[in-house]
């Protein structure tokens, strides 16, 4: 299955990611303190539930509601449509797009955690996270953290963060749904959900099959999944299990010309290849409230197993992966001169192994990490809403490598980096908010990366120092309804980790860049205009680009300057509900495109989707549209008018729902 490290010059390094949803559900009532703090639950980013009051500063929230109107059937879409998160066609035919928090290009994966109820899903290799697999009607809510974020979440945040929170039975009884839908190029999507809470015990069952021929020939995709949930409430607490399974199979159509695309963009360069991703995970946690202090444990384990067959290559691959993760931690919420702190600490273990066969490597990887870190915050004049935040984090990292059949000598190497965070708010008027933030964020090369450099020794740790300035406007105090937020933003890095192309003499190599940066600013805004009617719209503005060496002042490559996604919903109450989404795309550089030399830019382009549905007693009918004005265009391209992956034309649906 393709990945940006083969297409990129890695020698034929093709893997997908894996998306390993586990649990870590909210508990009311778990964060109290001695004051009047009401008791509304949400993910905070202290990596505990917590009270409204110390949500994420500055953070997107989309909400079940949100996805449920869109239409959207996968988290993926979620986070893009909704969200306003620009996302690059995945090469796999799977609906996993690449995601791009504030323009890190082809290592966008790589520069951005994703969590799924409090476990971290990012990989020691270069491959997108796969979230298909997690079953968006059990979504409860999902929060997109921009910027720095390496003390709480570790090395790959200088974009940010993504949290995904599931929902867990609470209700007594039985509930459920079931969900049908059909569309154009044989799209199918089945899906089952039930939960049934008894005293003190809950469980939570979830199934689905998903399926389609796609736009491209030979881009079929296929996906069984399912998931399982158990837990019980104990005084003081809770523990649990969930377990998840998922098969996956892909055709691979590979990549075309610029004049390929112009003459038929459904057609395939690659009409026999195909893959296959078996992945199954389990995660065990617990949360216990002693005295004044909040513990929690989270122990998860994944397998994955990838199988890549690339018959106009005469190569197969096999990929076998697992990886553990241990993460205890504990919150101390106490009252300090009449002010609310929060203070969190905790350990951070994983344990990552590899296994490759294929004509040109065997190699046994491996990578450990330990890390440890702590975070404090004050909220202080409560009339005001102000808050400030300190934190840090050290995290050390093992790799080793061993190669017999690609002639690599083993190496057992060791790095180690260091995190810091302040951030602050304060309510300067009823009606204004404004928030900052600054520190220090890191990830390290991995698996793919250092295996294919022209350095002898491995490649350096990426650091950044990001800073962030942003202000939110209300329409009235205490009142959401009508929201502006915007924020300018500075990342500056140093080693930044990226496939050259002109390096290892124009055959291309990863290595650390020369300094860059990434700045700009973002405008998220909300509405409830009338009755019924409610708009909200995102705007990302983003120059990436060389600030040191001979490169300097030259664009990085696939980085849109501009991304706006703008979203009109209709809901009179009467059973009927409308929502209307658009997505402009500015132009951006190809993706070898290092000198900025390649006489055309991959052109900019305009999606528009939109969802009509009606419900009556239990049962909810819709119909779906998706690039209505079939639009011919495409994201995702390696080369300068080559490396072409086509993005999806006009496509209808019909579904339906039953709630019970």
């Amino acid at each position: 299955m393709n990945s940006a490290a083969s297409t990129r010059g890695a020698p034929a390094v093709k893997p997908i990611a894996l998306a390993c949803a586990v649990s870590l559900s909210l508990f009311a009532g778990a964060v109290r303190a001695q004051d009047d703090i009401p008791s509304t639950v949400v993910i905070t980013g202290s990596r505990f539930p917590s009270v409204e009051s110390l949500r994420p500063i500055g953070a997107t929230v989309i909400t079940q509601d949100d996805i449920r109107r869109a239409g959207v059937n996968d988290v993926n879409s979620a986070i893009r449509k909704v969200g306003g998160v620009f996302g690059r066609q995945s090469l796999d035919s799977s609906p996993d797009f690449a995601l791009d928090l504030r323009g890190f290009g082809t290592n966008s994966a790589q520069n951005m955690v994703i969590m799924v109820d409090g476990v971290r899903l990012n990989e020691n290799e270069l491959a997108n996270t796969v979230l298909s697999t997690i079953p968006i009607d059990t979504v409860e809510r999902i929060e997109i953290t921009r910027g720095g974020a390496s003390v709480l979440y570790g090395e790959g945040a200088t974009g940010g963060v993504i949290q995904i929170t599931t929902r867990r039975a609470v209700a007594a009884g039985m509930h459920g749904s079931v969900f049908a839908e059909g569309g154009s190029f044989h799209e199918h999507d089945v899906r089952a959900q039930l939960s049934q809470t008894a005293g003190d015990i809950s469980a939570d069952i979830a199934v689905a099959r998903q399926g389609s021929n796609n736009y491209r020939r030979n881009s079929d995709f296929d996906q069984t999944t399912a998931s399982l949930n158990l837990q019980t409430r104990f005084t003081g607490g809770r523990a649990g299990i969930h377990v998840e399974s998922a098969r996956q199979e892909t055709r691979l159509p590979g990549s075309l010309t610029l004049a390929q695309f112009d003459a038929d963009p459904r057609q395939a360069s690659t009409p026999q290849d195909f893959g296959s991703l078996n992945t199954d995970r389990a995660n065990v946690f617990a949360e216990y409230r002693l005295g004044a202090v909040d513990l929690a444990a989270d122990l998860s384990h994944r397998e994955r197993n990838l199988r890549s067959n690339y018959l106009s290559f005469g190569s197969a691959n096999a990929y076998d992966g697992r990886q553990d993760q241990f993460s205890p931690r504990a919150r101390w919420l106490s009252d300090v001169g009449g002010m609310l702190n929060e203070l969190v600490g905790g350990l951070d273990v994983t344990r990552w192994k590899r296994k490759t066969t294929a004509s040109y490597s065997n190699a046994d990887a491996s990578q450990s990490s330990k890390a440890v870190y702590l975070r404090d915050e004050l909220r202080f004049d409560p009339a005001h809403d102000g808050r400030v935040a300190l934190g840090a984090r050290h995290e050390n990292f093992d790799k080793d490598v061993v190669d017999a059949v690609a002639h690599v000598a083993p190496e057992d190497r060791s790095q180690s980096q260091n995190a810091w965070e302040a951030q602050a708010s304060y309510r300067v008027h009823p009606l204004v908010e404004v928030f900052a933030k600054a520190g220090q964020s890191y990830r390290v090369a991995n698996v793919d990366e250092n295996g294919y450099r022209t350095s002898i020794d491995i490649l350096k740790a990426q650091t950044s120092h990001d800073l962030e300035f942003g202000t939110t406007l209300r329409h009235a105090p205490g009142d959401d309804s009508r929201t502006l937020t915007a924020r300018v933003f500075r990342h500056r890095l140093n080693n930044e980790i990226f496939f050259d192309p002109t390096a290892n003499g124009g055959w291309g190599a990863n290595t650390n860049l020369d300094p860059t940066e990434r700045k700009g600013f973002e405008i998220d805004a909300e509405a409830q205009l009338a009755a019924g009617w409610r708009a909200a719209a995102h705007v990302q503005h983003v120059l990436a680009r060389f600030t040191d060496g001979p490169n300097t002042g030259r664009e990085l490559v696939l980085v849109p300057k501009n991304v706006v996604t703008a979203r009109l919903a209709w809901a009179p109450g009467n059973g009927q509900s409308a929502d209307v989404g658009a997505q402009w795309v500015d132009s951006q550089r190809y993706g070898n495109d290092f000198s900025n030399s390649c006489g055309a830019r991959m052109p900019s382009y305009t999606t528009l989707d939109a969802r009509y549905a009606v419900k009556f007693g239990a049962w909810e009918v819709a119909a779906t549209g998706l690039n209505l004005a079939d639009r011919h265009y495409f994201s995702n391209a390696f080369g300068c008018k080559s490396g072409i992956y086509p993005s999806d034309g006009r496509q209808l649906k019909l579904s339906a729902r039953y709630d019970f």
